[in-house]
């Protein structure tokens, strides 16, 4: 069965990467999460997409350039009525305590590389206990490598934006268990050669229903999407399978 993961929590309804998409996604059903981190000034993890807040708060500057107090206040749910801080990853992974969801954690370090960002993250995925439920995903396969050798119990899965040639040699030359591929540069073909060769395969960003379609037709290890709702229908319709 292909899993569903909630790309930055339920975004296609809630303000991204915060605690109500997060909590939001698990109450939809969703198997698991994506989120995204960057290093404040003063070493704090904290979950948001861009090197910059702008976009997603009221503030402005380089989430590096600011420290975790200056970061807590701003409002993360720009476009909405009720404010939501951006949350430390410390608070989502003791939220994911309270739950089975696994949760794909994104370094986002390939812009900046946050010196010691492998190490914060891992030394908390440990502080939970949460190693078997974590996967740590980069577009730095440099930082995906180093990951997997400061702990080689967490699953690790690279980002790729093009498709690349036997993606599971590389995966395994790098020790990865999983990739991360874009949904439309990956074919039905080399989805299933890799998932042969011990690989799991989880595409972004999938929102369009025939795109959905396609990943459980090839019976796709999981993909992340925006909109698990949808996602869960598409798949319960499979999950019946032809009716008679």
């Amino acid at each position: 069965m292909t899993q569903i993961f909630a790309h930055r929590g339920y975004s296609a309804a809630y303000a991204e990467n915060t605690m109500s998409a997060f909590v939001a996604a698990q109450k939809a059903g969703a198997d698991g999460i994506e989120l995204d981190t960057q290093l404040t000034k003063d070493g704090e993890i904290v979950v948001i997409h861009d090197e910059k807040v702008d976009r997603t708060t009221g503030g402005n500057g380089f989430v590096k350039e600011l420290t975790f107090k200056e970061i807590r206040k701003l409002n993360a749910n720009k476009k909405g009525i009720r404010k939501e801080p951006i949350p430390a990853l410390e608070e989502v992974l003791e939220w994911l305590k309270t739950n089975k969801l696994v949760c794909n954690i994104e370094l986002k370090n390939g812009l900046f590389p946050y010196e010691g960002m492998e190490k914060k993250v891992i030394e908390l995925i440990r502080k939970y206990d949460l190693a078997n439920r974590i996967i740590i995903s980069s577009f730095n396969h440099y930082s995906i490598v180093y990951s997997y050798q400061l702990a080689p119990e967490i699953e690790t899965a690279p980002l790729f934006i093009e498709g690349i040639y036997m993606p599971w040699i590389y995966s395994q030359s790098i020790r990865a268990k999983g990739i991360h591929p874009k949904y439309s540069g990956i074919s039905d073909s080399v989805i299933k050669m890799t998932m042969e060769n011990g690989i799991a395969v989880r595409p972004y960003t999938v929102n369009r229903e025939r795109d959905m379609s396609r990943l459980f037709q090839v019976n796709c290890t999981a993909f992340i999407t925006d909109d698990p709702v949808k996602a869960l229908r598409i798949r319960g319709e499979y999950e019946k399978g032809p009716q008679m």
